[in-house]
């Protein structure tokens, strides 16, 4: 069996203004959604937090106050990824973090909820890697040698869901093999 024949799955990741879904904003969001057939689709897609990005911030996902200035509202964009990830299970690293930013901005501008599932591949790696010296996203990276390419940059949103992406299909396939006996 092939890890996605257990999906669907939408790995997403979002990028914000600060850590508190209340206080703070989402200003791009990023999904990969693998079907069951394996067929994979993209959704990225910066959004105006009607705020200015903290210069701390910039400086972690060099996303700026200019980059997001003409994007679509979350209303928009989160209508659009809801209607992406229809079906499926949603995926996240450290999905507390994105599921409470998305859940909260759902909220916020009267979108229904997330209902579905989610997976959260933190504690999936966990799992079958124990005893990894960190779980970080970007130390999985080197550890697991992610593939990558010049134009993915680490804390955007639309480069991290291709990296999750990679580290659910390592945990899915020791999962399935060890299972397999």
């Amino acid at each position: 069996m092939k890890y996605f024949e257990l999906g669907p799955f939408t790995v997403f990741d979002v990028e914000t203004t600060g850590m508190s879904p209340v206080r703070d904003r989402i200003i791009q969001i990023g999904a990969v959604r693998i079907d069951k057939d394996g067929f994979i689709s993209r959704f990225n897609s910066f959004v105006n937090p009607g705020r200015a990005i903290p210069q701390s911030l910039i400086c972690v996902h060099n996303i700026t106050d200019e980059m997001v200035k003409d994007a679509p509202n979350f209303s928009r964009v989160g209508r659009e990824f809801l209607a992406f990830a229809d079906g499926s299970t949603l995926v996240a690293h450290n999905a507390r973090f994105d599921l409470g930013f998305l859940q909260e901005s759902l909220s916020r501008t009267g979108l229904p909820l997330w209902k579905g599932r989610t997976l959260d591949t933190l504690r999936l790696i966990k799992t079958t890697h124990p005893g990894l010296p960190s779980y970080k996203l970007q130390s999985l990276r080197a550890i697991f040698q992610l593939d990558s390419d010049d134009s993915m940059q680490a804390h955007r949103a639309d480069a991290d869901v291709e990296w999750t992406l990679q580290i659910l299909e390592i945990a899915l396939n020791k999962a399935l093999k060890d299972s397999a006996g």
